[in-house]
């Protein structure tokens, strides 16, 4: 099976690196991206929204020629829900890294911007719970290639058109949360939760870390999804 690994803000392709082996000893054939403007200046990546990113990561579905399964981890998420709603019939499996499908007309969240771009926080930025798992040289090894992001990708707001979106097959590999404790939140997150409802078959499974486990839990990581894939 052909799986696109999105990943989320401030990564590139080299964030999949420790689950991608994994995955192709498995027999799939791996499609780690970066995303338009990850890492570039406010010059050359000012005008890039999140629609760019969705179209940059279908254009990949699409020079496959065959249906592929998409993943996307956190804000990736929001480009892989993105993908499956331009390409529905190409999308055999969205599989989402500790994120939810966001509804239309949502986006990721709001950061602050330095120099026209977003640049990566810092790991004192997230929530405990989030970062529980990230020991000091992870920390500090993955800080280190951190990249920023462009200005408008976080806000802008998904446009989604096509229901056929909900037919197609949703994982979700969440950090901690089962499905009843999933469905318990996403029940304060309005159309967040009228999303996830609508689609017609999907599964809630932990992971069993924090919100990285591409860098914390990949062999666990790779499993899921590498399970997910083959279903």
């Amino acid at each position: 099976m052909d799986i696109i690994l999105i990943p989320g803000l401030w990564l590139d392709a080299a964030s999949w690196n420790d689950v991608v082996p994994a995955l192709q000893a498995a027999g799939h054939r791996t499609h780690a991206l970066t995303l338009p403007g990850v890492g570039a200046a406010a010059e050359s990546s000012r005008d890039i929204g999140i629609a760019d990113w969705v179209a940059s990561a279908t254009a990949t579905l699409d020079s496959i020629g065959r249906p592929a399964v998409v993943v996307g981890h956190s804000g990736g998420g929001n480009v892989a829900w993105g993908v499956a709603d331009a390409r529905p019939d190409r999308v055999s499996r969205v599989v989402l890294v500790d994120t939810v499908p966001p509804p239309t007309g949502y986006g990721i969240s709001e950061f602050e911007i330095v120099d026209g771009v977003i640049p990566f926080p810092g790991w004192d930025f997230f929530p405990e719970d989030e970062v529980r798992d990230l020991d000091a040289p992870t920390r500090e090894r993955t800080a280190a290639r951190a990249l920023s992001v462009p200005a408008r990708v976080p806000t802008d707001r998904i446009l989604l058109e096509d229901s056929d979106r909900f037919r197609v097959p949703v994982t979700l590999l969440m950090g901690g949360a089962d499905r009843a404790a999933l469905e318990a939140e996403l029940e304060n997150w309005g159309p967040y939760a009228e999303e996830f409802r609508r689609i017609a078959d999907v599964e809630v499974i932990p992971i069993g870390s924090g919100h990285w486990p591409q860098f914390t839990a990949p062999a666990r990581l790779a499993a899921l999804v590498d399970a997910a894939a083959s279903r």
